[in-house]
């Protein structure tokens, strides 16, 4: 399963790459990065048919997480491809960021700091989708 990983804090990359290393040497999951929604936008023009999941930051400069999903689910919303799935991360588990996320089409809402534990199953349950 292809995810892009989209927050502009670029340890991420680091952090998902120890969390998942089983998952990824088997070739369960394979990540890509983007420290922007313009450069997430700019790798899914290029990936679309690839990305089955885009977990993003929703707090970024320039175009936030919430522009970014409004976008993809605008630009990506019928297939073919199937249009990717999108999860929030934010540290800010506020009401009206999780309200604002699910009316735009998020699939899930998840608050930093992030558990890898609980990430792992929902994404090990997604393959089987």
């Amino acid at each position: 399963m292809k995810i892009l990983v989209v927050d502009d804090e670029t340890d991420v990359r680091t952090l998902f790459e120890q969390r998942f290393r089983r998952e990824i040497r088997s070739g369960k999951f394979e990540f890509s990065f983007a420290y922007s929604g313009e450069e997430a936008l700019n790798y899914l023009h290029s990936h679309v048919s690839e990305v089955v999941l885009i977990l993003s930051d929703i707090n970024m400069p320039g175009m936030s997480g919430l522009e970014l999903l409004r976008l993809v689910k605008q630009e990506y919303d019928a297939p073919p491809p199937p249009p990717p799935m999108v999860m929030m991360i934010t540290a800010y588990g506020d009401t009206e960021s999780y309200n604002q996320a699910m009316q735009l089409g998020a699939n899930d809402f998840l608050t930093k700091p992030v558990d890898f534990a609980a990430l792992k199953e929902k994404l090990l349950s997604l393959e089987t989708l």
